[in-house]
């Protein structure tokens, strides 16, 4: 009885596989949006048909929740492989460029869906779990001396999600991604220029014997 209530509750190796594929074509199809992002486009990229799509997904709202709560695990798993790549602030410069497609693939959703998604608990699950993504990637850089110290995890979302969200025309993603490389190397520490600055300038005695030749003259 326990093994056939088991394989009644496990879902079949092919069910998995045109899962995933489907979760795998929205995210490409709403990603680059246009009038081509369709359920449609979805199933065809997929290799399944339009039934197989919604037996998976009977409303928009379940296929669009999926794919958003797919991305934040990804995102959330490519933030711990980063933690120990070579140079901290390069790993918190590419977690952010993810995050771009991430960003992509909703704003097109919503678009081709035509949704209007207000799931608290969704987007409050997010929030928690980029939020200490970001967080440890941003902790490791300000340790190794690279990052300022004056910044949150949150202000660094705050700063991606502004950036996402002021462009809206086609190519806006190349645009975001040169911000955010602004925005990263802005926050570096520059202490070899630091220390250039306050060799070039004079200091107060200096400027007061120079004041007095001046007035000799």
């Amino acid at each position: 009885m326990d093994d056939q209530a088991d394989n009644v509750r496990k879902p079949r190796a092919d069910a998995v596989r045109n899962r995933e594929r489907v979760l795998e074509a929205a995210k490409a199809v709403f990603s680059a949006g246009g009038s081509e992002a369709s359920l449609e486009a979805v199933a065809k990229r997929a290799g399944v048909g339009i039934g197989t799509l919604y037996r998976h997904f009977p409303t928009r709202e379940a296929l669009f929740e999926a794919v958003y709560r797919r991305e934040v695990e990804q995102l959330g798993e490519l933030a711990e492989q980063l933690k120990t790549a070579k140079d901290p602030v390069e790993a918190l410069r590419r977690w952010l460029h993810s995050n771009v497609e991430f960003v992509a693939t909703k704003k097109g959703m919503l678009a081709a869906l035509a949704l209007a998604v207000q799931n608290s608990e969704l987007y409050a699950y997010s929030l928690d779990r980029l939020t200490k993504a970001v967080g440890s990637l941003l902790t490791r850089a300000v340790a190794a001396g690279e990052i300022r110290d004056d910044i949150s995890p949150e202000d660094v979302l705050r700063a991606l999600i502004g950036m996402c969200y002021m462009h809206d025309q086609p190519g806006w993603q190349a645009t975001v991604l040169r911000l955010l490389d602004v925005f990263v190397d802005g926050l570096r520490i520059q202490p070899k220029a630091k220390a250039v600055f306050t060799a070039a300038k004079p200091s107060k005695p200096a400027k007061k014997r120079a004041a007095k030749r001046t007035v000799r003259r």
